[in-house]
């Protein structure tokens, strides 16, 4: 039952559940649903220093903006790297999601943040969320978020294993008991992957392609197992010799021999965490399975290759983009009951 308080809130605020991701952003409204989904980027007139795009305009605009204009990530590798360009992006998202229904309180906001995080980069992310008009500040780590988000048993005497492949990293985490047991946060994720397949193709075919090219061909042909018949993508780029455009043919085996360092480096953390968790907890994965979450959980063949390595079942959870959010939807639908599972909320820093 929700507390009296939640219910004041409820009837004077919009509360929002944010999943503020590197590449993508997108928020939870209380009582809607999932009601934005917008790249985060960010466009900023150097000239006026004014935003003039949000989200999928701005991505629009990445590679091609005039001397004037800037698009940039404010996110980088899942912690704020500039903090004005994240409140006025946190600003425009939380007012899109109220829409026209804005009610007299400013929204709490529930924010999922990488595991391990520093005070400082945490810090930033909730002052980032108060100045865009946020009235409280809960913050999440996002494996946690991820895994109320997918209904795992995170309260039980049961070891759950979540692996979260976003744009700027992957946290791997084992959880048990409302707390997180073991986790390590690797800097190889869905933006490593593009710049992995734009140094091959500029090593490879001396053709200089972009980020959105890279992560275009990486979606429509990137497999880590063999296909029983090749997949194949045109790509267009400028040629390094003749400085001039060309095409040039890709294939998956291009992709898995572009991606294969970093796939193995992944590995090698989801290795580490496993090696330091406890038995009994090593167990229950071993029944249960890892369950991969986030956009590069879409990666053809990425399940089955962990679970030969692993010998565990590997599951992609249903809806894998949605999950931290989903669960930051949890939280915010009954704070009361799963306040001990945030790591930070307005109380603890007045």
């Amino acid at each position: 039952m929700a507390s009296l308080r939640d219910k004041f809130y409820g009837f004077f605020s919009n509360d929002v559940g944010i999943d503020l991701g590197t590449a993508n952003t997108l928020v939870y409204l209380r009582g809607k649903g999932i009601v934005v989904n917008e790249p985060s980027v960010v466009a900023i007139n150097k000239k006026t220093n004014q935003v003039v795009a949000v989200g999928a305009e701005a991505k629009q605009m990445l590679g091609r903006t005039p001397g004037h204009l800037s698009a940039l990530r404010p996110l980088v590798e899942g912690v704020v790297s500039d903090f004005e360009a994240t409140e006025e992006m946190l600003s425009y998202l939380i007012k899109r999601a109220q829409g026209v229904s804005k009610k007299a309180l400013g929204p709490r906001a529930v924010l999922g943040v990488p595991s391990g995080v520093t005070d400082v980069e945490t810090r930033a992310v909730r002052d980032a969320a108060l100045n865009a008009g946020a009235r409280e500040v809960y913050i999440i780590e996002e494996p946690m978020a991820a895994a109320l988000g997918i209904r795992l048993p995170v309260r039980e005497a049961m070891g759950s294993m979540i692996v979260d492949i976003g744009g700027g990293n992957t946290d791997i985490a084992i959880l048990s008991l409302g707390g997180i047991v073991r986790s390590k946060n690797v800097r190889i994720a869905g933006d490593k992957l593009n710049q992995d397949i734009i140094g091959h193709v500029r090593s490879e075919f001396k053709i200089l392609i972009g980020e959105k090219t890279a992560e275009a061909v990486k979606h429509s042909i990137g497999s880590l197992l063999p296909a029983s018949s090749s997949l194949e993508a045109l790509v267009r780029g400028r040629d390094l010799v003749t400085g001039l455009p060309r095409e040039v043919v890709l294939t998956d085996s291009d992709i898995r021999e572009a991606i294969s360092q970093s796939i193995d480096t992944l590995i090698e953390g989801v290795r580490e965490v496993l090696e330091t968790t406890p038995p009994e907890i090593l167990s229950d994965i071993g029944r249960g399975g890892i369950y991969l979450v986030g956009g590069g959980a879409l990666l053809r063949g990425l399940d089955s290759l962990l679970s030969e390595w692993s010998k565990v079942p590997v599951h992609v959870a249903d809806d894998p983009l949605t999950a931290v959010v989903r669960g930051t939807g949890v939280v915010l639908e009954n704070l009361d009951e799963h306040r001990n599972l945030l790591i930070e909320h307005e109380e603890d820093v007045e």
